[in-house]
């Protein structure tokens, strides 16, 4: 790139996050671009395992400006999810600057320069909407390298048909681990095991024909002491005493550890009955490897063919702006969507947080609530101001 290009807002992020703040953005009449390191829109979501079905309602699950098709049923698939971004951004003439990584935010003077790996250029607002589940996480266990069975991260599997007829151990007890331990069972496998460091709490998909997800708003603002036991006894009528079956009630309440750790519970789609069949063992957190076994935490010992790490995944922010003084220990920013933080000032996130009211609720929450900032601190939310630039295409190499 030649020269330094100058932006109203880039938002770095084409997924669900990145389109809904475009939209919301444009509505407001402000204009700008949105710069992404993939090829595509929700690159994230087209990757991600086969039975993936969003876990919130269609109703509960649509992005600012446009409902999900009728088509797509209650529960939205992943490729129905994944055409309903692409017909979102052409419904709100958003066309990403695909293949475009940013790798650095600075502040300079009253603008930011963003560092690209196709050249540097200015903005007067940043909005970081990369995602919560960014970067794969796969910790360090010791021996790790030695395995000579099958490794993978969650974010590369597919479906239980590659693993077919061969021992598999699940590690982590979150949604995404608990659907591919199901996943293994549906498809074939032989022993599938669930690698559990703290009981999860589980709730049902729906509760007398009702999404979870819409009983469970509540929980987002109520204080754990109100919310806890209203919880467990929900737990206690709906999915029953689990521990005969290997998986022990949770020490802590639902809403004690969302608000300690972002943890959010299981929302069930087929475990409870996997448990209770037997087809799903639960076994002890991960301690470490051996070529041929994995180490427990209790001292045991386990064979298998394979190990399946749903073990989460950091924000990746750190090389962007780790420098700034901006995010906690944990790589996630100390400050909210609709604020700002001191030390970078027009700087806003959306999609950054894990919430109990559904990402996809608390992204159309925060796209607006960023909008709304950004137009305030401006007075330029007039409608009808030119926003040409979210419909523009890149023609060079030159953002």
């Amino acid at each position: 790139m030649t020269g330094s290009a100058h932006h109203e807002v880039v938002v770095v992020g084409a997924g669900p996050a990145g389109l809904a703040t475009a939209a919301c953005l444009a509505r407001r009449g402000i204009g700008g671009v949105v710069v992404d390191k993939a090829s595509s829109v929700g690159a994230a979501w087209r990757s991600r395992y086969d039975r993936l079905h969003l876990h919130t309602p269609r109703v509960q699950s649509a992005l600012p400006g446009m409902r999900i098709p009728r088509s797509a049923g209650r529960w939205v698939s992943r490729d129905d999810f994944v055409a309903y971004l692409e017909a979102y951004a052409e419904r709100h003439h958003i066309r990403p600057w695909f293949d475009v990584e940013v790798e650095r935010l600075e502040r300079a003077g009253d603008h930011w320069e963003v560092t690209t790996s196709a050249g540097t250029f200015e903005a007067e607002v940043v909005v970081l909407a990369t995602g919560y589940n960014g970067a794969p996480f796969v910790p360090s266990w010791p021996g790790r390298e030695t395995f000579t069975g099958t490794l993978v991260h969650a974010s590369t599997y597919r479906t239980g048909a590659a693993f077919a007829g061969r021992d598999v151990l699940v590690v982590g007890s979150g949604n995404t681990g608990a659907e591919i331990a199901v996943d293994l069972v549906e498809q074939g496998a032989g022993r599938v095991l669930l690698a559990i460091r703290s009981a999860p709490h589980v709730v049902p998909r729906t509760v007398a024909g009702v999404p979870t997800t819409l009983l469970g708003i509540p929980n987002q603002f109520a204080p754990p002491a109100l919310a806890d036991p209203v919880n467990r006894a929900l737990q206690r009528l709906t999915v029953g005493d689990l521990t005969p079956y290997g998986l022990p009630s949770p020490e802590d309440g639902l809403v004690t550890r969302f608000r300690a750790s972002d943890v959010v519970p299981i929302i069930d789609v087929g475990l409870v009955a996997q448990l209770r069949a037997g087809r799903i063992e639960p076994v002890a957190a991960v301690a470490g490897f051996e070529p041929d076994a994995v180490l427990l935490e209790n001292g045991t010992r386990v064979e298998v063919d394979a190990v399946v790490a749903a073990t989460g995944y950091r924000t990746g922010l750190a090389p962007l702006v780790g420098h700034l003084g901006i995010l906690d220990t944990r790589g996630r920013p100390t400050f909210r969507s609709g604020t700002t933080h001191p030390a970078a000032p027009d700087l806003h996130l959306v999609g950054l947080r894990n919430p109990l009211i559904g990402l996809l609720n608390a992204i159309r929450r925060d796209a607006e609530r960023v909008a709304r900032a950004v137009a305030d601190s401006r007075h330029e939310g007039r409608p009808g101001r030119t926003h040409r630039r979210w419909g523009s295409r890149r023609q060079s190499a030159e953002p």
